[in-house]
C-alpha cells in the first residue's frame, strides 16, 4: 500500500522542482525528502524523477503519478474538512490569516479578548503577509481586504465587514516645519512593491526629494514618524497615531471591504463560528475608524 506521506513528498518535489525547495516547504531535512522519494519509487517499481543540472524533472511514470497524487491530495483535504466540520468542541487549534497591519494595529487586542473567553482554543495567527490557502487547510479563517467581491473564490463562505479607507500622512512636526518654510526636502515614503498610488499625488505639500523605499509596513510607519516625508496608510493606522496628521488637501481612498472568509465544512465547527461572530461584531464597532470618520476631515 502506498503511504500518503510519500505522496506528499513527491508532490513537494514535483511542484518545487528540487529536493531543496521541497525540504524547505515541508520543514524537513534534505535527506528525509530523498528517503521518502526512494521509498515511493521502490513501492511503485519506477523512477519518478530525472535529476538535471537545473533541478528535478518528472519522468513519464512521474507524470502519470502526478495526476493521481493531485486527486489523492484533494480527497485528503476534503476528508479533513468534513471531519473538522463535525467538531463542535470549544477546544483545539484555530488558525487565522490576515495582513500584518490588521493584526498589529487593530485586532490583536480583540484576539486577546477572544483567547481569554475561550482558554481551551489554541490560536495561531498567520500574519506574514502571504495569502494562506483555505481550501488546503493552511488556515481556518481569513480576514482579507477585498476590492471586488466578484474576485472571491466560489468555494469560500464570506461574512462581509466594514469598508476600509486609506489616506496620505506625514508627521505633525514635519508639517509644522513645512508651514514654517523649512527647506529640507520632503520625500515620498513607499513600500517598494506598491509605489505611489495615483490618488495620493494631489495635496498642498509637494515632494521634492528622491523617494525613500522600504520593504515592510512597520518600517514605513517609523520613517514617516521620523519626518522623512509623506506616505499612504490605512486610516485605522494613520488616524490612531498621535504623531501623524493627514496631509492638507488630500482625500481618502477606499482600499476595499473587509471580509471574514471560511471554507466548506470548516465554517460549521463551533470554534470557527464563535470566532467569526466575535470578530464580526468587533469590526462593526471599528467601522468609523476604518472609514476615516473618527477624526474631522479638515
Amino acid at each position: 500500500m502506498i503511504d500518503w506521506d510519500d505522496i506528499r513528498y513527491f508532490l513537494a518535489v514535483a511542484r518545487g522542482g528540487s529536493v531543496r525547495a521541497a525540504a524547505e516547504g515541508l520543514g524537513v531535512y534534505h535527506s528525509t525528502v530523498l528517503r521518502r522519494i526512494a521509498q515511493l519509487e521502490e513501492r511503485l517499481g519506477a523512477q519518478m524523477f530525472e535529476k538535471l543540472p537545473s533541478g528535478y524533472r518528472l519522468t513519464a511514470a512521474g507524470e502519470e503519478v502526478l495526476e493521481l497524487a493531485n486527486q489523492m491530495e484533494a480527497s485528503s483535504h476534503q476528508l479533513e474538512t468534513r471531519v473538522f466540520g463535525r467538531d463542535q468542541s470549544v477546544r483545539g487549534l484555530l488558525r487565522v490569516t490576515l495582513a500584518p497591519s490588521l493584526a498589529t494595529h487593530l485586532l490583536m487586542p480583540d484576539f486577546a479578548d477572544f483567547a481569554r473567553l475561550h482558554p481551551d482554543i489554541e490560536m495561531e495567527i498567520l500574519s506574514s503577509g502571504e495569502l494562506a490557502n483555505l481550501t488546503n487547510r493552511e488556515a481556518d479563517v481569513a480576514i482579507r481586504v477585498v476590492y471586488d467581491r466578484k474576485t472571491l473564490p466560489l468555494n469560500l463562505h464570506g461574512l462581509k465587514g466594514p469598508e476600509l479607507f486609506g489616506g496620505v500622512y506625514m508627521s505633525c512636526d514635519r508639517l509644522a516645519a513645512w508651514r514654517a518654510g523649512t527647506p529640507d526636502p520632503i520625500r515620498w515614503i513607499v513600500i517598494s512593491i506598491h509605489g505611489i498610488p495615483d490618488w495620493a499625488s494631489e495635496g498642498e505639500v509637494r515632494t521634492t526629494g528622491a523617494p525613500f523605499r522600504i520593504t515592510d509596513a512597520e518600517a514605513q510607519i517609523v520613517a514617516v514618524r521620523r519626518g522623512l516625508g509623506i506616505t499612504t496608510l490605512p486610516c485605522f493606522v494613520g488616524d490612531a497615531d498621535p504623531l501623524l496628521v493627514r496631509v492638507p488637501g488630500t482625500d481618502l481612498h477606499m482600499y476595499g471591504t473587509l471580509w471574514l472568509l471560511t471554507q466548506g465544512e470548516t465554517r460549521k465547527t463551533k470554534r470557527v463560528r464563535l470566532f467569526t461572530e466575535f470578530v464580526s461584531r468587533r469590526l462593526a464597532a471599528y467601522a468609523p475608524l476604518l472609514a476615516g470618520l473618527s477624526i474631522s476631515r479638515d
